[in-house]
């Protein structure tokens, strides 16, 4: 028993999958994955250094390292959603396979 689809069904299929595949790519795109983690410990270690005492700093030669660390953490994450937020991932060219598909 053979089904038989209309080419108006498989372009809708190929459509929608394209789609899914776009969506996935913005969704796991890099640089929201490393800018939202930088921001995370960003601000967990500046809240550590807004709460160091005098004897942590001290160890420090005098510098709060933490506060430092943590804002300087929190610029690069944001910076980093920032950029994707002003150049999103391109979706990929319509027609376009992966090279190991092509050998089928």
């Amino acid at each position: 028993m053979s089904e038989h689809y209309s080419d108006k069904d498989v372009q809708r299929e190929v459509t929608d999958l394209e789609g899914k595949s776009a969506t996935a790519a913005r969704l796991f795109d890099i640089r929201r994955i490393i800018g939202g983690l930088f921001v995370l410990y960003g601000v967990i270690v500046t809240i550590a250094g807004l709460t160091a005492s005098d004897a942590d700093i001290d160890k420090a030669a005098g510098v709060n390292i933490n506060l430092w660390t943590g804002l300087g953490m929190l610029l690069l994450g944001l910076f980093f959603l920032a950029w994707l937020k002003l150049r999103p991932a391109a979706p990929p060219p319509p027609g376009a396979t992966p090279k190991d598909e092509e050998r089928d």
